[in-house]
């Protein structure tokens, strides 16, 4: 069984490092011969031990009837989908890690994979290592989904802990994650929530049957998070997480968000720091299901690329379970629709009758060295546009909105 390989990045060159350090067991457990005939990439790679195997013509693997899986970690939608698609028409299984393909593609490319009977599967474009995807329409089958939530992005979760444990600004855990290599030289994916955003569309997608498509989702990152909010959330009795989340509405709907949001340190999420994933879900039958683990990583995502490989290898035909219908842009239902209690912090005269009034019961908060005019407190549940529009009329009355939080139930 021949397989190839299309990109040699950080994920690429660990693919063929598991794959080749790890092949004995590989062939035991899938039952198959099998090797990596081609690797493509637009770079040459003389010192690498399999430079025979590089190529830069992605002609040769569509059309060679050997190559029966392709593994594409290239990245990105283009040319990442037209090569993907072409290669599921030519009746060859593909496994992915590129989240931005599946979260936009997925349902188009799992239907093509049906019509082909070849699988399409993306275990490694959640979660990286972690298994989540084949949990999801395999070991929880028996239950319906009713909602999942999770840490799903490990640079801003790594830059919150920084920013919890250590006291240290959000610029200044950016700049660490970055040096570290957590974090790109643009790290807007990840800090403005788009990473997170791509992660739970494709979770919701598997869970609830329809493509929940990124741009319906509304999305905050975590750039307006400061350390006076990381303590009044402490004081408060938890800490602050970007989640990611999608319920199951009572109509069929779905309604889903990402953004930062008070995590009470009860819950398992809270504990969930530094560069790893935790990853909620609810059952009707088992309840609440956690998984936990590094949620990228070049060996962890690699794992699961293997992994898929090695089912891809043992399949005899095309998934029946790893599906879900094509949306039409408007399965999620307007966020502003939706409620959640909120933690506001504000910068001017606001009495706790005043706020009373405009949100309803408030918990004041308070912290060590509260200037004399700034006021925080958390409301109870309230519609995202009654909050929005008591957040408007305390602008208007003078008072200057410096932050404001969700307050979630996990």
């Amino acid at each position: 069984m021949k397989i190839a390989v299309m990109g040699h990045g950080v994920v690429g060159s660990g693919v063929v490092e598991v794959f080749y350090q790890h092949y004995e067991n590989l062939k035991r457990k899938s039952g198959r011969e099998m090797d990596i005939k081609y690797i493509l990439d637009l770079r040459d790679f003389p010192e690498s031990p399999y430079r025979e195997k590089f190529i830069k013509d992605f002609s040769l693997i569509e059309n060679d009837p050997e190559v029966t899986i392709v593994a594409e970690v290239m990245g990105g939608l283009h040319p990442a989908y037209d090569y993907v698609r072409a290669c599921l028409e030519k009746g060859k299984s593909v496994v992915t890690s590129n989240k931005e393909l599946v979260a936009a593609k997925g349902a188009e490319l799992l239907r093509i994979a049906r019509e082909h009977n070849v699988n399409f599967f993306f275990e490694a474009s959640v979660g990286g290592g972690i298994p989540i995807i084949r949990p999801l329409h395999l070991c929880l089958a028996a239950n319906e989904i009713n909602e999942i939530a999770g840490i799903l992005n490990g640079t801003t979760n790594f830059i919150l802990t920084k920013m919890i444990r250590e006291s240290m600004s959000f610029e200044d855990a950016l700049k660490m994650a970055q040096e570290l290599g957590y974090a790109e030289r643009d790290p807007s994916a990840d800090v403005e929530g788009q990473d997170a955003c791509r992660k739970i569309c494709i979770l919701a997608s598997l869970a609830f049957g329809r493509h929940v498509y990124p741009q319906e989702v509304h999305t905050e990152g975590i750039t307006k998070i400061t350390l006076e909010d990381v303590a009044y959330a402490g004081n408060w009795g938890g800490v602050i997480k970007l989640i990611g989340r999608a319920r199951r509405l009572e109509d069929g709907g779905v309604s889903a968000m990402v953004s930062p949001g008070f995590i009470h340190f009860g819950s398992q999420l809270a504990s969930v720091d530094d560069v790893f994933n935790g990853i909620l879900v609810r059952g009707d039958a088992t309840g609440d299901v956690v998984f936990y683990g590094k949620g990228a990583g070049k060996l962890p995502t690699a794992s699961a690329v293997v992994a898929d490989i090695v089912d891809a290898a043992k399949a005899t035909g095309s998934s029946r379970s790893l599906c879900w219908e094509e949306g039409d842009g408007h399965t999620v239902c307007d966020w502003k629709e939706t409620s959640s209690a909120f933690y506001f912090r504000l910068r001017g005269g606001c009495s706790e009758e005043a706020l009373r009034r405009l949100f309803g019961p408030v918990k004041m908060l308070h912290r060590d060295g509260q200037p004399q005019d700034e006021t925080a407190f958390v409301t109870g549940m309230l519609k995202e546009k009654d909050a929005a529009a008591a957040a408007e009329q305390l602008r208007a009355s003078g008072c200057a909105v410096l932050g404001s939080i969700r307050v979630l139930d996990y």
